[in-house]
């Protein structure tokens, strides 16, 4: 709507804003789905490890408080950090708390904060590279459907950083615009940017010499709209057995633990 509307020609261009505002909802979908199973994973881990702690490893260390013999390592180390846990919960649950809403706000008003954690984003391990194509693909078929609208490159610009979602990329976008202004071509630009893979840097070039920019910034789009899918599928399969394994190697843990004194006694017997 917004592309329609600056170039004065809405009423031709109503399936143009309407196709891309659907890829990139389904865009922001995908990465949302992706990013939220670990994410809810975590809460889950830490609620059971709270509990483990708080209401069942002291249960047990009543039970071995006439232990006759001395208790391994392992149940000594789960019992001091329960201690600490049933001592200071309130500081954990608050601290952890207040550190979230605190790095959430800070993310959502601290232009600092937001290129530390965009950028941050951008190098995680196995998340990087899928947060990195959705975000490469928002910013080519944001900036191709306004140049297709027939807004100016400059103009169009303006709207394209912000539409990216990631600060790294709208500050890069700025500096985009400031080399483009000044004459440099876009594809210059973008590569003085360093923030594009030469993929996008080489169709780019080839659709300003062939006069069809925005076609080809379009099928780039096309192109990381199907490796961010790719990628989302290749994730969930895995990332499943890779969770079971760290969630059963911790609660396992904990859990062989407590019994160890068990198994001593029944040998000291």
């Amino acid at each position: 709507m917004g592309a329609g509307e600056q170039a004065g020609i809405l009423d031709d261009l109503l399936d143009r804003p309407a196709s891309y505002k659907e890829k990139m909802l389904a865009i922001k979908g995908k990465i949302k789905a992706a990013l939220f199973y670990p994410a809810a994973v975590l809460v889950v881990a830490f609620i059971v490890v709270a509990v483990i702690m708080l209401f069942v490893v002291p249960a047990f260390k009543e039970v071995f408080s006439n232990f006759g013999a001395d208790l391994p390592a392992p149940t000594l180390a789960v019992i001091a950090m329960s201690d600490f846990f049933v001592e200071y919960w309130y500081l954990i649950f608050g601290g952890i708390g207040g550190g979230l809403y605190f790095l959430l706000q800070s993310w959502r008003r601290s232009p600092k904060v937001q290129m530390a954690m965009d950028r941050l984003l951008l190098k995680l391990p196995i998340f990087g590279s899928v947060v990195e194509k959705a975000t490469i693909a928002r910013w080519l078929r944001t900036l191709s459907t306004m140049f297709a609208a027939g807004v100016p490159l400059v103009e169009a610009l303006d709207s394209v950083g912000g539409a990216s979602g990631n600060h790294v990329y709208l500050m890069a976008t700025k500096k985009i615009q400031q080399e483009v202004s000044t004459g440099t071509s876009l594809t210059v630009s973008m590569q003085n940017a360093q923030v594009f893979p030469n993929m996008v840097l080489q169709m780019s070039s080839i659709g300003e010499e062939s006069g069809a920019l925005d076609s080809m910034l379009s099928k780039a789009a096309d192109i990381f709209e199907r490796e961010v899918d790719d990628a989302v599928e290749s994730l969930s399969s895995l990332l499943e057995p890779m969770i079971m394994v760290v969630l059963g190697t911790l609660i396992g843990g904990l859990v062989i633990a407590m019994y160890l004194p068990i198994f001593k006694l029944g040998q000291v017997v």
